[in-house]
């Protein structure tokens, strides 16, 4: 009788483990809702950002309009090597990598001390107050933006060199706008007075989730509120730091044009003319579709190159990563 009952227990089989197929639709089946929500988002990022990466065709070929795909003349290689001929493309390439860098050391860490410094304010209507004001900039056109920097910059008229004339700093008014030296400076300046509250909007999020008992613990340990700020602030902070950090340096080389385009002139193009303002003014502008698709695909790679090199090295040496 044991035998006959050990030999039907033998008989039956362990269950298999789910597959990651089986996982994944009942997972779905589970979430449709949330999935059927996040399809008409799906379907726009494939639309407007997957999709038109079949227009990167154009790079290989002399692209004429109103031929069809088929009737376009191939020519390979041909517009990569007459961009990195140019030496145009060098001068443009050395403007997006000082205005980007000088972004990302000067636009990134200041609103993070900000944010620290902000999150430090007892009064909390005052504190609503300065947020509220500094991150309001970040809705108006850079049209507006340019207008109000170029007039307080200008010769006649403009606050600044009234106040440097006042004070006897110069002798006669200077002329900002026409100095190719002072123009990545002021770009980043009106780029940090425009974003500096939004940037840190994310840093203030990311404070206030931190545990208040640590503060609390801090301050019956006799530490000052500066030190609370560095051991305690800083450290809770930083993986959403690092985070952008990597967002950020996959954006070296694409930094738009709008502020460049408005705030440059023909005096000071050497210094203004970056990338996209090159691929705007020598592809669109001469009818070289070909030559500009050439620059957004350059653009392209070495913002995905840059981006999966910072993932890779902050993910070695901090375990932190988009991806």
């Amino acid at each position: 009788m044991e035998r006959v009952k050990g030999k039907a227990h033998s008989n039956i089989s362990p269950k298999k483990p789910k597959t990651k197929s089986q996982h994944f639709w009942k997972t779905f089946y589970s979430q449709k809702i949330l999935y059927m929500m996040s399809l008409p988002f799906v379907l726009w990022v494939f639309v407007f950002n997957y999709l038109p990466v079949w227009g990167w065709t154009m790079a290989f070929q002399n692209f004429r309009p109103g031929r069809s795909f088929f009737e376009q003349e191939w020519v390979g290689l041909k517009h990569f090597i007459a961009l990195l001929s140019d030496e145009r493309f060098y001068l443009a390439l050395r403007n997006t990598l000082a205005m980007s860098l000088l972004g990302l050391t000067i636009g990134f860490v200041v609103p993070i001390i900000f944010a620290v410094l902000l999150n430090e304010v007892r009064h909390s209507l005052f504190k609503r107050t300065v947020q509220t004001i500094t991150y309001l900039p970040h809705f108006v056109s850079w049209v507006v933006v340019a207008g109000i920097v170029t007039k307080m910059l200008s010769t006649d008229g403009g606050i600044v060199n009234d106040l440097l004339l006042k004070f006897g700093f110069i002798d006669k008014p200077f002329q900002f706008m026409a100095e190719g030296s002072w123009f990545w400076g002021i770009v980043t300046a009106a780029d940090l007075w425009k974003e500096m509250g939004w940037n840190a909007i994310i840093f203030l999020a990311a404070i206030a989730g931190l545990d208040s008992q640590l503060y609390e613990a801090a301050k019956v340990d006799g530490a000052s509120r500066l030190r609370q700020m560095w051991h305690i602030t800083l450290p809770g902070i930083r993986p959403t730091i690092l985070v952008v950090l990597i967002l950020n340096i996959g954006h070296l080389v694409s930094i738009g044009f709008e502020k460049q385009m408005l705030l440059g002139n023909s005096l000071v193009v050497d210094y203004s003319e970056v990338l996209e303002l090159y691929a705007l003014n020598y592809g669109i502008g001469l009818g070289q579709f070909s030559y500009g698709t050439a620059i957004g695909i350059f653009n392209s790679v070495v913002s995905i190159f840059l981006l999966f090199l910072a993932n890779g090295i902050f993910k070695r040496y901090s375990n932190q990563s988009v991806m």
